[in-house]
């Protein structure tokens, strides 16, 4: 099963992420958005990050998930590698998601293609049809 598609888009960056699970279709959006601005296969897994976020719904918590990953990338120049592991658990207040991942700083080995600026709620939808899950997030650039 492929990682994820880039859907046409006037000005921004629209993608579809996929998983056999939601934990699986959530660790893809993260490949995915940093894929608009380096190729993720190319970033050396030097440096190990962990994360939990809660929110009140998945679409809160994509969106939690990738402005983390943003303000990594904004205050610590990380960029992604991949996604170890990811768990989203239902709790009472909503959704948790407990994530650990790796990465590099941005530095000379690194082709930059450009940068997201931000994550937004525009077409975004979390569905699971016939056993994937796909996740639509369009990101600004």
């Amino acid at each position: 099963m492929k990682k994820y598609d880039f859907l046409p888009h006037t000005a921004d960056a629209k993608f579809v992420a996929y998983g056999k699970t939601c934990d699986e279709a959530f660790a893809n959006c993260a490949v995915a958005m940093f894929s608009v601005m380096v190729v993720p296969e190319t970033v050396k897994p030097k440096i190990k990050k962990l994360l939990k976020i809660e929110a009140e719904d998945l679409e809160s918590l994509v969106y939690d998930w990738l402005e983390h990953l943003l303000v990594l990338l904004d205050s610590e120049n990380f960029i992604l590698s991949s996604v170890g592991r990811i768990v989203i658990s239902k709790i009472d207040e909503g959704y948790l998601l407990d994530a650990e991942f790796t990465g590099d700083t941005i530095s000379d080995d690194y082709d930059i293609l450009g940068f997201v600026k931000a994550v937004t709620y525009n077409d975004m939808e979390i569905k699971e049809k016939d056993g994937v899950w796909h996740i639509t997030v369009v990101v600004d650039r």
